[in-house]
């Protein structure tokens, strides 16, 4: 199965929990019947992604990034390669290069979608995010890397300004996941 096939079979079975990203789904699946380059950065009007919201061993906290580019605190994630197969795999990817953790362990999921705006092409792009949540292994010691500015692990529930919503979202869900809620 191509990377693309599997975003629209993953966007095709996935229920969204909210009206609004609903609206999303549909609008993703869209974009991938329309463009064929869809999963890659190339896509000029926008491209699918992973993001990975990294918790801590018991899910008390999450670890956010510094975005050089954004200057918001967010979750890892980013852009998917030819060589990936699926989209769980590049949000799994992004978030091991990003953490500088080895031995992540993905949750279930997709737990969210969000469209933003990015500088990928001037003057307009967007990222069509396919979220997820990962669990570091106990003790586990991130490591800055040149995709960030900083690096910290904070409470889900304290997550620093500047941030956005989507963040403060993805973190929460996979929080609940990760304790059964």
């Amino acid at each position: 199965m191509t990377l693309h096939a599997d975003a629209v079979r993953l966007l095709t079975d996935f229920t969204a929990p909210t009206p609004e990203e609903e609206v999303l789904r549909k609008e993703f699946l869209e974009h991938l019947a329309t463009h064929s380059d869809a999963m890659l950065r190339e896509c000029a009007s926008g491209h699918l992604t992973g993001t990975t919201a990294v918790l801590s061993y018991d899910g008390s906290r999450v670890l956010v990034t510094l975005h050089p580019k954004a200057r918001r605190w967010l979750p890892m994630g980013g852009h998917c390669e030819t060589s990936d197969l699926s989209v769980a795999e590049v949000a799994l990817r992004e978030a091991v290069e990003e953490s500088g953790i080895p031995d992540l362990r993905l949750l279930p999921g997709p737990l969210a979608l969000d469209r933003h705006e990015v500088w990928c092409h001037p003057p307009r792009s967007w990222h069509l995010d396919v979220e997820y949540a990962a669990v570091a292994p106990e003790g586990a010691e991130a490591v800055i890397s040149d995709e960030s500015l900083d690096l910290r692990w904070v409470p889900v529930e304290e997550i620093p300004e500047p941030t956005d919503e989507a963040t403060r979202r993805l973190a929460r869900r996979g929080q609940a996941v990760l304790r059964g809620f």
